[in-house]
Order: structure tokens, then C-alpha cells, then sequence
């Protein structure tokens, strides 16, 4: 079974996310950890609904993306910390820097980050980070703010060996979206094929990065399954061996047990 470990599944993406969920499970991907980011806390409030409906198949993670950064005020900080608490919520995400859009000023964003990562730390949850054209900046406030010690993923990873090591030294795992399969993404298929076992995770990012062969189309929890593949293939392993150890990998970070059938 797999898991994808990362999934946009609220209205402004999916129409019908339990037809898309049945998509998935005809591929084999059993479970579903749905973030619910946004400009407002619509789709944290719907990540935390969905799950509560199927609370064996789906995880929520509930957050504020750097992009929307500048919404994180004091109130919608109060009702965020509200939903993190909830059981079905296992993780607080995705929280981070983009510096290559810069929709939140990036100061904003650093505050955004920090403060976040304290909210993790208050409700014993890891966090889903979320780093683009600021690795430097990204490790800097995790160790500043002390991310170690709630641990968690850097999701969608695209970044290098050193950025890995030291990711995977503060207790972070490593989660592997559709770009492993693009032909130019060389670091992340290094990363890929080196990373130790139990530390890596798979997901789609949907419905962005959809990956090789389906390119160009909306990216669903389905297509985890061409992701694993090319996982598997640059760690010279079987797909099931890889589906098993991510699967398993997914429980310990997450802290909960999904089903196998």
C-alpha cells in the first residue's frame, strides 16, 4: 500500500476529492495526509472535515503557506491553533519561505515560520515545511526556533545532498513529489537513490507537479504511484519493498496507523 503523504483536496481544486480518492485506491494508494492551506483557513477547516468523514483513510494537516503569510493575524492565529489541536490533525503544515514568488514579504514570511513552528511545538505535532529558492534562510529558522525538537518532512523536496544532511540531522524526513521524475531534476534523483530508507516518503503535491507520464495534466493522490515507481528504480528496489518502508515511514512521522486493506 502506499500513502500519499501530501494532497490538496479542498474545493478550489477538487469538485468531487472522494472521486478522486477512489481513483487512488484503485491504484493502490490506500491513505491520504490532506493539507489544508490557503489565502483564508477554508481549507484547513475543510482538511480537518474530510478527515473526521473518513478518519481511517485520511490525515489532516492544517497550516499557513509562506505565500499567504501576511494573513497569519492574531485571530486567524487563535482559530489555526484551535484546529492543530483536533486528533485528526497530525501535523502542522505546510509552513516555510518561498522566495521565488514572494506573494508575503520575506520577513513576514520568517516571522510566520518561527512563530508556527512555536504553535507545533505547543500541540506535540510535527511540522510539513515548505522551502523554495530559500534553503539557506529555511534551515536558518528551523535551528534558530528549534524545529528539532517536533521534528517532521520537507515536503515536495528539491534541494541537494547538503541541504538533506543537514535536514536529516535535525530529524526531518524527506518527501519525494513528481519532480524525481523529471530528466533535469539530477539533485533530487541523487537525493532519492542515497537517502537512507527510513527516512523518505512519496507524495503527489496535488494538484501541482504532476509527474512523468502524466505530465501536463492536474496532478491527483493517483499519480503517487508513478512517483514510487521512479523512487524505487533509482534506489534498485522493488516498488513494493518501497511502497512497505514508505508506508511505514509515514506512521512514525505522522504518529498514527493506517489501514492495509
Amino acid at each position: 500500500m502506499l500513502i500519499d503523504t501530501h494532497c490538496h483536496l479542498d474545493p478550489a481544486y477538487f469538485a468531487d476529492p472522494d472521486a478522486a480518492m477512489d481513483r487512488a485506491r484503485a491504484v493502490g494508494v490506500g491513505s491520504f495526509v490532506v493539507i489544508g492551506v490557503g489565502r483564508d483557513l477554508a481549507p484547513a477547516r475543510h482538511a480537518v472535515a474530510l478527515a473526521r468523514r473518513l478518519p481511517s483513510q485520511v490525515a489532516a494537516v492544517v497550516g499557513v503557506h509562506p505565500h499567504d503569510a501576511t494573513s497569519l493575524t492574531d485571530e486567524a492565529y487563535a482559530e489555526l491553533a484551535e484546529l492543530a489541536r483536533a486528533p485528526e490533525v497530525v501535523a502542522v503544515g505546510e509552513i516555510g519561505l518561498d522566495y521565488h514568488y514572494d506573494h508575503s514579504p520575506r520577513d513576514v514570511q520568517r516571522a510566520a515560520f518561527a512563530r508556527l513552528i512555536g504553535l507545533a511545538k505547543e500541540v506535540h505535532k510535527p511540522i510539513v515545511i515548505h522551502t523554495r529558492e530559500a534553503a539557506a534562510d529555511t534551515l536558518e529558522v528551523m535551528a534558530a526556533e528549534g524545529a528539532r525538537d517536533v521534528g517532521g518532512v520537507i515536503h515536495c523536496f528539491s534541494e541537494d545532498r547538503a541541504f538533506a544532511e543537514r535536514a536529516l540531522e535535525m530529524g526531518f524526513d524527506l518527501s519525494f513529489s513528481g519532480i524525481v521524475t523529471f530528466k533535469s531534476a539530477a539533485s533530487v534523483h541523487d537525493v532519492a537513490a542515497w537517502a537512507p530508507l527510513d527516512r523518505i516518503l512519496v507524495e503527489t503535491d496535488s494538484p501541482y507537479l504532476a509527474p512523468m507520464p502524466m505530465r501536463g495534466k492536474a496532478c491527483e493522490p493517483a499519480y503517487v504511484a508513478h512517483t514510487a515507481a521512479r523512487v524505487a528504480a533509482l534506489r534498485k528496489m522493488s516498488l513494493g519493498d518501497l511502497a512497505n518502508a514508505t508506508t511505514a515511514n509515514a506512521e512514525r512521522c505522522f504518529r498514527r496507523i493506517f489501514p492495509r486493506d
